[in-house]
């Protein structure tokens, strides 16, 4: 098992957001986390990638294991170097006065392998042809979309191995909705382990190998992809119907 979180509370100050949550990723696997606004899900990833305070929240119980060992004392930094584990967040937060091509080079700032580098410039540029026309550009004059697909490669650009993905469709139309997640299974069936929060619950189920659905700051169900797009319950609260 790559990642394991265990019966893990959560707390912004005094406010306690996450309430014994447990959920696990397999190696290679596509996990999506769907659920209302304010569920709890983009807290869970910012747990994970040990996002500091006071923007970060802090676990007050429970434990989130990588390959089995603990990551609650280790800086986000390091989560990124040598967990190589990434996030593309919510929002996008890229450098709007740096070109795409900047954007990219600077999520390669620690790392020293070079051939790899170039491996991970090409995987991007191939997963989005679009950033290729976009290279010198400066990245606030791209489109919604294409400011997602930066996003996403510069997260790629980290050289993880697995990736953090929260609502990499929102905002986008459909036909570019439909296009990032066509990149994201070439990504998968490549061999990234993804764990993904999707407003567009159908669409999630769709890409995805399992997925959990959390309320209130817990897990309420959780199956194969398929199970939970026949769920009574899961459909007629995020599926229409």
């Amino acid at each position: 098992m790559l990642l394991e979180i265990k019966d893990l509370y959560v707390r912004y100050g005094n406010i306690e957001a996450l309430h014994g949550v447990s959920l696990t990723v397999d190696k290679g696997e596509a996990v999506t986390l769907i659920g209302a606004n304010g569920a709890g899900k983009t807290t869970t990833l910012n747990t994970i990638t040990r996002v500091p305070p006071p923007e970060g929240p802090k676990v007050s119980g429970g434990d989130i294991l990588y390959n089995g060992e603990s990551l609650l004392d280790i800086e986000a930094h390091t989560i990124v170097q040598k967990y190589k584990i990434a996030l593309a967040p919510e929002g996008r937060h890229i450098f709007g006065n740096l070109t795409v091509e900047e954007n990219l080079q600077l999520a390669t700032y620690a790392r020293k392998d070079t051939e790899a580098i170039k491996a991970d410039y090409k995987r991007v540029y191939d997963l989005f042809p679009r950033l290729v026309e976009r290279k010198k550009q400066r990245s606030e004059s791209l489109s919604g979309g294409e400011q997602q697909m930066l996003a996403v490669g510069r997260a790629l650009m980290t050289g993880c191995d697995f990736l953090l993905l929260d609502e990499p469709s929102m905002g986008l139309a459909p036909l570019l909705m439909y296009d990032m997640f066509r990149a994201l299974k070439k990504l998968n069936q490549q061999g990234m382990t993804i764990l993904l929060i999707e407003q567009n619950a159908r669409l999630a189920l769709q890409f995805a190998h399992r997925g959990y659905v959390m309320d209130t700051g817990e897990i309420v169900a959780h199956g194969t992809a398929k199970e939970l797009s026949e769920n009574p319950d899961v459909k007629k609260a995020y599926l229409g119907g």
